[in-house]
C-alpha cells in the first residue's frame, strides 16, 4: 500500500460495505468470519496478519467489534472517509429495517396474527440468551476465580442491583490487580490463531500508510473533533427540547451505554433495560423483549436494539404531538443510534494510529478477562429475567405458561444439540407461536 493512494476506488468499497451491511446477520462472530472471507480471503484487501491485529485492539474496545472492524479496515484502506464509510454502511440497513419493524409491531402488534408470532419468538430469544451466556463462559471462564467473578456480578446486580458500570469497572480492577499479582490466573486474552497465508494481500507487511501515522496533535485533533460533534447535537437537542426532554435524555442515556458496551449487546442489555424500562419508562420490560427479538431477526449488529427502544420512546412521548408519533419514533430512533455508534468511531479515529504503531500483543488482557468473566453473570441475569417474564407473564402469581417452556426448550435444543443458527430458531419459533395462536 503507497502512502495515501488507496488501491481500492472508494466506488468499489462503498459496494462492498453496503452489500456487507445488508448480509451481517448472525451475530458477530458470524459477521467478523464473513469479512474475514471476503477481505482476507477472497478479494485480499488486508492480510491475515492485520485483519487479527485490527480484530485484538477492536475487542477490548467498548462497542460492537464487528462494526469496528469494519471502520478500523475501512479507514486504514481509505482515510477518514472510508473508514465513516464502512462503519455507517454496516449500520444504516440494520437501522431502516428496524424502524419498519418497529412501525409494524406498534401499529399491528395486538393484532393476532402478528401477536401468535411474537408470542413463540420470545421464548427463542430467552434460550438465545442462555446459549450466548454459555458461548462466552465456555471461553472465558477457565478457572475457579473466573467462575467466582462470574458468580458475583449475577448475584451483584441480581439480588442487590448493582449498577452494570459498577460491575464493568470493579471487574476491570480485580483484573489489574490479579494480572500484576497472580498472572497466571487471567492470563486468558481474546486472540485468534491465524488460519495460514492467503497470498499477497494489499495491506499486508506494507508500511503504515502516512495518514495512519500516530502523531500527538492528530490524536487531539480528532479527540476535539469528536468531543465538538457530540456537544453541538446533545446542545442543539437541549436547547430546542430542553434538557429534561426525552432526546437530550436518550442522547446522554446512550452516550453512557456505548462507553460501557464490553463483552457484547448482551451484556451492555441490563443497563439499557434499568435505564429505559425501570428509570425513564421509555418502554416496558415486554416490549424490551419484543425488541430483542426483532433485532436477532435484522442484519447488523445485535446493539441495534437500541434503535427499538428509541423507537417506541419517541412513539409513547410523541415529542412532536400526538399526530406526529412516526416522526417522534423516526428522530428518536435516529438520535440513539447516532450517539451509540459515536463513540465507536471515535475509539478507531483516534486509536488506529496507536495500534499500527504496534503489532505486537496488547497488554490489556487480564482486566479484559475479569470484564468478560463478569459479563457471564450479567448475561445469565438477563436470562433469568427473560425466562421469569416470558413464562410467569402475568407475574410469578400468575399462570405457568408451560407453551412458551416448551418452544424454549425446543428451540435450546437446536441451539445446543444441533448448532442451528439463530435466524431458523427464531423463524420457527415464530411459526410455531403463530400456529399455536391460531388454534387457540
Amino acid at each position: 500500500m503507497k502512502d495515501d493512494v488507496a488501491p481500492v476506488p472508494l466506488t468499489t468499497a462503498f459496494w462492498y460495505w453496503l452489500r456487507l451491511g445488508f448480509m451481517s446477520f448472525s451475530g458477530p462472530a458470524g459477521q467478523i468470519a464473513l469479512m474475514h472471507q471476503e477481505l482476507v480471503e477472497r478479494k485480499r484487501w488486508i492480510s491475515e496478519k492485520r485483519f487479527l491485529h485490527a480484530l485484538n485492539f477492536c475487542m477490548v474496545l467498548p462497542g460492537p467489534e464487528a462494526q469496528q472492524l469494519a471502520t478500523y479496515i475501512g479507514w486504514l484502506m481509505q482515510r477518514t472517509w472510508g473508514g465513516v464509510l464502512a462503519g455507517g454502511l454496516f449500520v444504516l440497513p440494520s437501522l431502516f429495517i428496524l424502524m419498519a419493524l418497529s412501525w409494524v409491531y406498534l401499529v399491528f402488534g395486538s393484532v393476532p396474527a402478528v401477536a401468535g408470532v411474537l408470542y413463540g419468538i420470545k421464548p427463542a430469544v430467552t434460550a438465545i440468551v442462555v446459549f450466548a451466556a454459555y458461548r462466552i463462559g465456555s471461553r472465558a471462564l477457565k478457572n475457579a476465580w473466573l467462575w467466582a467473578i462470574a458468580a458475583a456480578a449475577f448475584l451483584a446486580i441480581f439480588v442487590v442491583e448493582v449498577p452494570f458500570p459498577l460491575i464493568v469497572l470493579a471487574a476491570g480492577i480485580i483484573g489489574y490487580v490479579g494480572g500484576k499479582y497472580a498472572p497466571g490466573t487471567f492470563a486468558i486474552g481474546g486472540k485468534h490463531a491465524a488460519a495460514g497465508a492467503h497470498g499477497r494481500a494489499l495491506i499486508d507487511d506494507t508500511p503504515t500508510p502516512r495518514h495512519a501515522l500516530f502523531t500527538w496533535k492528530r490524536f487531539f485533533i480528532v479527540l476535539a473533533s469528536f468531543v465538538a460533534i457530540w456537544l453541538a447535537v446533545i446542545g442543539t437537542l437541549a436547547v430546542l427540547f430542553g434538557w429534561n426532554g426525552a432526546l437530550a435524555q436518550m442522547a446522554w442515556f446512550f452516550t453512557k451505554a456505548a462507553l460501557l458496551t464490553f463483552g457484547g449487546a448482551y451484556a451492555v442489555l441490563p443497563y439499557v433495560y434499568q435505564g429505559a424500562v425501570e428509570h425513564q419508562h421509555w418502554l416496558t420490560g415486554l416490549q424490551m423483549i419484543d425488541g430483542l427479538a426483532l433485532g436477532e431477526t435484522t442484519p447488523g449488529p445485535l446493539i441495534m436494539v437500541v434503535a427499538f427502544v428509541g423507537f417506541v420512546g419517541g412513539w409513547t412521548r410523541a415529542i412532536f404531538g400526538p399526530d406526529a408519533q412516526l416522526l417522534s419514533a423516526v428522530v428518536a430512533s435516529t438520535v440513539v443510534t447516532f450517539f451509540t455508534f459515536l463513540p465507536s468511531f471515535m475509539f478507531i479515529l483516534m486509536g488506529g494510529p496507536f495500534i499500527e504503531t504496534t503489532h505486537g500483543n496488547l497488554k490489556f488482557t487480564a482486566p479484559l478477562t475479569a470484564i468478560t468473566a463478569a459479563v457471564v453473570g450479567v448475561i445469565v441475569n438477563l436470562a433469568v429475567f427473560f425466562a421469569l417474564h416470558v413464562l410467569w407473564p402475568k407475574g410469578l402469581h400468575g399462570s405457568f405458561d408451560w407453551l412458551s417452556l416448551a418452544i424454549g426448550v425446543a428451540a435450546a435444543i437446536a441451539l445446543f444439540r444441533f448448532k442451528a443458527g439463530v435466524i431458523p430458531v427464531v423463524l420457527v419459533c415464530g411459526a410455531a407461536g403463530l400456529v399455536l395462536r391460531l388454534l387457540a
